[in-house]
């Protein structure tokens, strides 16, 4: 049994004994750094968000594309001046209908066509130094399909009505030409010339040189050849002159002692060599017909 003066004892010590407190979460300098860090976090956040919207107001970012680079359903279309740094690969490049389309470069542009084992089969390259094509056959047509232009390895087809040659010097051939018709400009010159070597004409059927308005001149240095094999040369003219051809002299005891005539007879030795002999009562080509010795 417990006596009173125990319980009493008892209860004053639990009396005097006082509640204790634990306290929860983080106070002091924790706290402090804590609330540092969150409000460095949020301007960080703060600064991302406004770069990101500064960004795509500067790259005008929409929900079509980006800048002057739309998405469509046929594919990627680009507004005003591109620049590519790299190759561009692409099926098809076209402009704006109505608009032209403007390919620029500070070296040159290249567009090359290549099989599937990679390996070069059309080349097309516009620089500095000029314009080159390369491939098995080149082609130039009009809008409505007509040839104009065509070159192979076999051989180069102008299909234009007129081929018109502007260069001083005219046009320079080095092997032969194949022409059913060639003609000067109105009021201009048609000159056919070699100058090293010989200038051939030859058709099957004839060649037929015609001047309606004009003369028709041939000159060489040695000599002019007018050869028919199996017909005849014709000189159909009111007037036909010879000029510079030789003078035969007769022997002084068949000269007769009279005035000299003006009036001479046109002579042809054996070899064909035409002359000139004074005429007389008679011929007298047999007098004069020391030239053809």
């Amino acid at each position: 049994m417990m006596t009173q003066e125990q319980c009493t004892h008892r209860n004053n010590v639990q009396s005097s004994e006082k509640p204790q407190v634990y306290k929860v979460g983080i106070y002091g300098w924790r706290k402090r750094c804590l609330y540092f860090f969150v409000l460095l976090l949020m301007i960080l956040i703060l600064i991302n968000l406004a770069l990101t919207i500064w960004i795509l107001k500067v790259m005008n970012f929409t929900i079509d594309g980006m800048g002057n680079l739309r998405i469509t359903e046929k594919g990627l279309k680009l507004e005003g001046d591109s620049e590519f740094l790299q190759p561009l690969y692409a099926k098809e490049i076209q402009s704006k209908p109505g608009r032209p389309l403007f390919l620029q470069s500070s070296r040159n542009v290249s567009v090359n066509i290549v099989n599937n084992n990679n390996k070069l089969l059309t080349q097309l390259v516009t620089g500095s130094s000029g314009f080159k094509a390369r491939g098995k056959m080149f082609e130039v047509k009009s809008t409505s399909g007509k040839l104009l232009f065509s070159a192979d390895e076999q051989e180069v087809v102008v299909g234009a009505d007129r081929l018109r040659v502007m260069g001083a010097e005219g046009a320079v051939f080095s092997k032969s030409v194949e022409t059913p018709h060639v003609r000067a400009e109105p009021f201009k010159e048609l000159r056919l010339e070699s100058p090293t070597r010989s200038l051939l004409m030859e058709a099957p059927k004839g060649i037929q040189i015609l001047a309606e308005a004009g003369d028709i001149q041939a000159i060489c240095r040695s000599e002019l050849r007018l050869e028919s094999k199996d017909g005849e040369i014709s000189l159909d003219a009111q007037r036909i002159r010879l000029l510079q051809l030789p003078e035969g002299k007769a022997s002084t005891s068949s000269s007769s002692s009279g005035t000299r005539q003006t009036v001479y007879e046109v002579c042809v030795c054996p070899n064909g060599r035409l002359f000139l002999s004074q005429a007389g009562t008679g011929s007298t080509c047999q007098i004069s017909n020391n030239v053809c010795l």
